[in-house]
């Protein structure tokens, strides 16, 4: 019979991923509503130094994989691997991080397990009467949430946002198994060859990491605007990011987006700049821990969510706001 929660730790040059230990405290949730165990797959090379890490974060166990060839992520070596655990264990329940490797790796298992999977989810439950795994994501371009149930087959597996799960604080007092499964691997196993691998000089910014973010959306009005918005988030030490129209708009980039198609972010502040508050993009900020809406309609359903609302013009109120953090700050230097 199927048990346990599984959780796939993303881990790149040896270093988890923030995602990987934000599933892990969701699955240490869910597996207390079922009475099951929380097991870690690590998968890598010389990786098993964040065994003892993963099991403080909420994990039982964790099943360290180690070979020269996993070294650095390729689809085929790692999908051998994870489908192994898979096969030798029956796990109830299989997460991942919807990340670039995640997004790779599970339709992969997923297809060898002969399972399914629900792709991009933003929150997870388990059902009270039927115990089985409630996996909801956005559907139609974002303008429905669907909650999808995988009742005729095992495991249950799903691609989870980063930064839509809260990981869990270090508990040093945790203890937990870690078992070092050997695995096999053949040359035909690496079906492609890694001839360099180049670190990119520009320094990538992840909105969802950011303590401030100071977001755009319609109101803004244009590109150069974004710039009032760019200066205020350098005041606060924060970073830009927006809503999907202006994603699609071509004002900011893709990665900046905030939102059910967009990213889901926690940031200490949150100032909603010109942003109407339809639902879509609700759903990826109102876990802010304070959310501060600026908008020249008093009616805006921004206003429903912020803590702190402000019924006016950006372009009047974003300079002057600026300028007064930046002499607060001069003279506290």
């Amino acid at each position: 019979m199927s048990k346990d929660i599984y959780v796939f730790a993303e881990q790149r040059d040896g270093k988890l991923q923030k995602v990987g230990i934000e599933l892990v405290g969701k699955a240490r949730e869910l597996a207390d509503d079922l009475g099951e165990k929380v097991v870690v797959m690590l998968i890598g090379s010389d990786v098993k130094r964040n065994a003892e890490k993963l099991i403080k974060h909420g994990a039982d166990k964790v099943i360290v994989v180690e070979d020269p060839m996993l070294k650095e992520y390729v689809t085929e070596p790692y999908t051998k691997a994870v489908t192994k655990i898979i096969n030798e264990n029956d796990p109830n329940i299989v997460l991942y991080g919807a990340s670039a490797i995640g997004r790779d790796l599970a339709p992969r298992v997923a297809s060898r397990v002969h399972t399914g999977l629900t792709a991009d989810c933003t929150k997870l439950d388990i059902d009270e009467e039927t115990k089985l795994l409630l996996m909801t994501r956005p559907a139609f371009g974002g303008n429905i949430m669907a909650t999808i149930v995988c009742e005729n087959f095992s495991p249950q597996m799903a691609t989870v946002r980063p930064g839509v799960m809260k990981a869990l604080p270090t508990d040093n007092s945790r203890t937990g198994e870690i078992e070092e499964l050997k695995i096999e691997f053949v040359e035909a196993d690496m079906n492609v060859k890694i001839r360099q691998v180049i670190m990119s000089d520009k320094k990538a910014v992840d909105i969802t990491e950011a303590k401030i973010l100071v977001s755009g959306g319609r109101g803004v009005g244009s590109p150069e605007k974004f710039e009032m918005l760019k200066n205020l988030a350098e005041s606060l030490n924060g970073e830009i990011s927006s809503s999907r129209v202006a994603v699609e708009s071509g004002w900011v980039d893709h990665d900046r987006q905030v939102g059910q198609t967009g990213k889901t972010v926690r940031p200490d502040l949150y100032m909603a700049c010109g942003i109407s508050g339809a639902i879509q993009h609700v759903a990826g900020m109102e876990g802010s821990e304070f959310i501060l809406a600026i908008n020249k309609d008093e009616n805006a359903p921004i206003f429903g969510v912020a803590d702190l609302g402000i019924v006016g013009d950006i372009n009047t109120i974003l300079p002057k706001l600026t300028d007064e953090i930046n002499r607060i700050k001069a003279e506290q230097d």
